[in-house]
């Protein structure tokens, strides 16, 4: 086990599976304590169970988009382990599929809500909480489909340019105490993204120069780096990580 974030927290929010669930093991490897939110108790209890981390590991029922619970979330964190210096945003949602001009616009709310606004909203609690008196770390968590013009998951992809441009605003009100990055991940095989790969996954593939998808553990340990004294000159900025279609014009 490194020692890289001993003595330091972390909280993951939609830590129960996916991508959070694997930032959540490397930063538990890491040496951080870590706390991961999820809305259903059963996935978070099969979450603990795996990372196996004992007492360095908590689990808080919450829905991102639920603005009043972030605060509370944020204190539960500090009362267990006594600080809250990382955060990952990284819980999100997708109801939508389809084109803008046929969505139905409370669905679109509901993702602008859950995949900007609630990231704000435990960014606004970590730093009244903690960050503000303290310094810390965040890193949001993105998608390319913020980066350029993406079919059937407009909404999403307008909801994650959103949250990429917030990335920057808070990187310049935060400073210089606090960094806030983001990385915008390309189709990472996860339950949460399977409808884009799971019936063909070798054709998906073939279009990457890297030529295979990604997995959790990519992004993570990309996260980690962003979240750490590595990174100390480093704020504001979307890091891809796509195995290169970005620079095909894919995707």
């Amino acid at each position: 086990m490194s020692e890289e974030f001993k003595g330091k927290t972390a909280l993951v929010t939609g830590g129960s599976r996916g991508i959070g669930l694997g930032i959540a093991a490397e930063l538990l490897a890491r040496g951080a304590n870590v706390a991961i939110t999820a809305r259903k108790e059963e996935t978070l209890r099969e979450a603990a169970a795996e990372l196996d981390g004992g007492d360095r590991v908590i689990t808080i029922s919450a829905n991102a988009g639920d603005y009043d619970a972030a605060t509370g979330v944020a204190q539960q964190v500090i009362d267990r382990f006594g600080s809250l210096d990382l955060l990952v945003n990284n819980a999100g949602t997708n109801p939508v599929f389809g084109l803008l001009m046929d969505a139905p616009l409370p669905a679109v709310e509901k993702v602008m809500k859950v995949n900007v606004v609630g990231a704000l909203a435990m960014t606004q609690a970590a730093w009244h909480g903690w960050m503000k008196e303290h310094g810390g770390s965040v890193v949001n968590i993105a998608s390319i489909a913020g980066l350029h013009v993406s079919p059937f998951i407009a909404a999403y992809g307008a909801s994650k340019a959103a949250l990429i441009n917030l990335t920057r605003q808070l990187s310049a009100e935060l400073a210089p105490t606090v960094r806030v990055n983001a990385v915008a991940p390309a189709v990472v095989k996860t339950r949460f993204a399977e409808a884009l790969y799971v019936n063909n996954e070798e054709q998906v593939a073939a279009g990457y120069p890297l030529k295979r998808l990604g997995v959790p553990e990519d992004v993570a340990g990309a996260v980690a780096f962003l979240l750490s004294d590595s990174a100390s000159w480093i704020t504001g900025e979307t890091l891809p990580i796509d195995g290169g279609i970005l620079k095909t014009g894919g995707a």
